[in-house]
């Protein structure tokens, strides 16, 4: 009876996340039939409709999304659980997935992921990079890696980085046009390139630290993206200022830096994961080996 349950479970969460019993049948190695004999085994136990089936699509009922947002969390850590028991005494092997900020990727490219790979030759690295707020567990993600200052606090963190600053930058084609601002609060006229993770979040506030006190400055988005690196390059051609995490080289020639009696340091990036989950052998090595790296 438990295995039935444990099995329809699992069959369950598949239907969910995949919307389809065809694709939840494929993610299982079974067929769609099989996967709606199992289903409706399952509801029959538990005496309630999970799922609302047409021809075309496939919904959760009020009780398959209760179900649901329970069980995906349970079976998570079963296979977590279950692939550490098989890799002990093994290499660590198996794929990690990380959820990355962009402006994070460069800690984990290049020469990091170069190194790492060759000494794990058994892990492979599945990467997602985005800003917007996902719920790593839910999602199934085993790790992310966010600025320090936006990682929820029942996560546990590992530093990769010292302290973040940024600088307001416009180009010198700019600055040829307008004069610069000697104060934050003279960037509300300017034209500015601004931020935002998502559609539906909020331009970023731009903020600055003055006589040990900190203060933002909400300034006039002329240009808004969900992509730093676009921000930059309009900054380079002369469309108005942005904030930039870029080091001196990375701004090459003819970009200028402004108000930096005014900038304050953020936390640096993390990679941070579920206090209350088993770590994977694959995601103890990575941590180990980017600790190792922070070291040198």
């Amino acid at each position: 009876m438990i295995e039935d349950e444990l099995a329809g479970m699992a069959v369950f969460a598949a239907v969910a996340e995949a919307k389809s019993l065809r694709e939840a049948g494929e993610r299982l190695g079974v067929s769609g039939s099989a996967v709606s004999q199992a289903l409706r085994q399952l509801e029959g136990r538990l005496g309630v409709a999970l799922v609302q089936r047409t021809t075309r699509s496939l919904h959760l009922t009020a009780a398959g999304e209760r179900l649901h947002s329970t069980v995906r969390v349970a079976l998570t850590d079963i296979r977590v659980a279950a692939a550490a028991v098989r890799e002990l005494g093994a290499n660590p092997r198996g794929t990690i997935r990380l959820l990355v900020a962009p402006a994070a990727e460069r800690f984990l490219s290049g020469e990091v992921v170069a190194g790492f790979l060759a000494e794990f030759p058994e892990i492979r690295l599945d990467l997602h990079l985005t800003y917007e707020p996902v719920d790593i567990v839910a999602k199934g993600y085993d790790a992310g890696v966010r600025p320090g200052d936006v990682v929820d606090l029942d996560m546990i963190g590992v530093s990769l980085s010292e302290e973040i600053r940024v600088s307001v930058v416009g180009s010198l084609s700019y600055f040829a046009r307008h004069p610069k601002p000697k104060h934050p609060r003279e960037l509300v006229d300017h034209p500015c390139i601004n931020w935002h993770p998502t559609a539906e979040s909020p331009p970023f506030r731009w903020e600055f630290r003055e006589n040990g006190r900190d203060f933002s400055v909400n300034v006039v988005s002329r240009i808004l993206s969900n992509d730093p690196e676009l921000n930059l390059r309009l900054a380079r051609a002369g469309l108005g200022l942005t904030l930039t995490e870029a080091t001196d080289a990375a701004l090459g020639e003819g970009m200028v830096k402004v108000l930096e009696n005014f900038t304050k340091p953020y936390p640096g990036f993390y990679l941070y994961y579920p206090q209350r989950r088993h770590v994977s052998p694959a995601l103890r090595a990575l941590i180990d080996y980017l600790r190792r790296q922070k070291r040198k």
